[in-house]
């Protein structure tokens, strides 16, 4: 924990933006990707200010700003966009080309992502407000249902994302590799997209059990049970419809020794395998092109041992990227306020506070069924 300075409306080469606002936090989450930061696991450097999901509350608006106002409160998708180039109008907000200098696509609090300050704090700047912001439609309906709402900044679209990419509509059967929240929300999404039947599949135990509780098949991936004869058992075929990585990376091996290792290929190969003909595979899960604690030298770059040729074979779609949030959030936020949707009882949200928050991390990182949502002002609890 630390103490940071205010925000200006300023963007990260210190030039005004007057098309920003400043916000009060209400809600940020930590996020799977924040773990491989915190781990080491990227180029990320020292002093970073993490924080990609973000809900807050419009305190001060730039003079360009047109459609927001101060008291708004409003989801902030991870994607850092400016709204203006071939790619923002495209609706490819994941891979904008004007708000990095080193690569396509912007994030808050991230490595490579553009320099933008994190929104683990009590304040952050927003650019772009106009076009980035989802505005809530009620102030008193929005803190209540809180919870949820906060889980449109990131992994309630990136569920669902990995489920659209997948092609999963009504009666498809759908395999999702993780437990996490991510994981979790793309089975949640996945039924709110019809899904006949959904196993979600992993190595921990509670993460299992929890899966299970809010209504999931499972599949225990740290058996030497083959996971398409765990399918098989449920589905009567060693096969799905549709397939989504919510792992990435950091993946271990399935079965009882191998599930003590990392094999970063090993859900991606997994998911061909179990992947019907002519099936579709939605990789929300990270994967980066410079991994320091990387397994083998092949890792470290990003280069995997990927059995391409079985996809190709099975004339798989493989679908992956940061995904573009602003396609999804404003439809998903009329789920919730429905209750079309229950996404914090799915992926277990918990409030904490901003100095509970290495603590969430920690327990987050040794596999906790839950989702940490930080109350940086300890309002929304109360």
């Amino acid at each position: 924990m630390r103490a940071i300075d205010y925000p200006k409306l300023l963007n990260p080469h210190g030039r005004t933006a007057n098309h920003g606002v400043i916000l009060k936090v209400l809600t940020t989450n930590i996020c799977g990707s924040d773990q491989h930061m915190v781990r080491g696991r990227t180029t990320a450097p020292a002093g970073l200010v993490l924080g990609h999901e973000i809900t807050g509350e419009v305190i001060e608006a730039g003079k360009d700003v047109e459609t927001l106002a101060v008291g708004d409160i409003v989801s902030v998708p991870f994607n850092v966009a400016c709204g203006r180039c071939r790619l923002c109008k495209e609706r490819q907000t994941g891979v904008c080309l004007t708000v990095n200098e080193s690569r396509p696509g912007g994030a808050y609090g991230y490595v490579d992502m553009g320099g933008w300050v994190g929104g683990q704090a009590e304040y952050v700047m927003v650019p772009y407000a106009d076009f980035n912001l989802l505005k809530f439609p009620d102030r008193d309906q929005a803190i209540e249902k809180i919870r949820d709402l906060t889980c449109l900044s990131d992994i309630l679209p990136t569920g669902y994302h990995g489920a659209v990419t997948a092609g999963v509509g009504p009666g498809s059967t759908v395999y999702v590799a993780g437990a996490g929240p991510v994981g979790l929300a793309a089975a949640a999404s996945a039924r709110l997209l019809g899904a006949a039947a959904i196993i979600v599949g992993d190595v921990n135990p509670a993460r299992l059990e929890h899966a299970k509780a809010v209504g999931f098949e499972i599949a225990d991936l740290s058996t030497d049970t083959p996971l398409g004869d765990q399918i098989a058992a449920i589905l009567g075929l060693p096969e799905v419809d549709s397939a989504i990585d919510a792992v990435g990376f950091e993946a271990r091996g399935h079965g009882h020794e191998g599930a003590q290792h990392e094999a970063p290929a090993t859900v991606l190969n997994s998911l061909m395998e179990v992947t019907r003909a002519a099936g579709k595979i939605g990789i929300p899960g990270l994967y980066v092109t410079d991994d320091p604690g990387g397994v083998d030298k092949a890792a470290k770059t990003g280069s995997l041992s990927i059995r391409l040729g079985l996809g190709w074979a099975k004339s798989h779609s493989f679908m992956t990227g940061q995904t573009p949030v602003m396609q999804y959030n404003r439809a998903l936020m009329q789920a919730i306020l429905w209750n079309r949707v229950d996404i914090a009882n799915v992926v277990g949200v918990k409030l904490i506070s901003l100095d509970e928050a290495p603590a969430g991390y920690a327990q987050f990182d040794a596999g906790a069924p839950t989702k940490f949502v930080i109350d940086p002002h300890g309002q929304i609890g109360k």
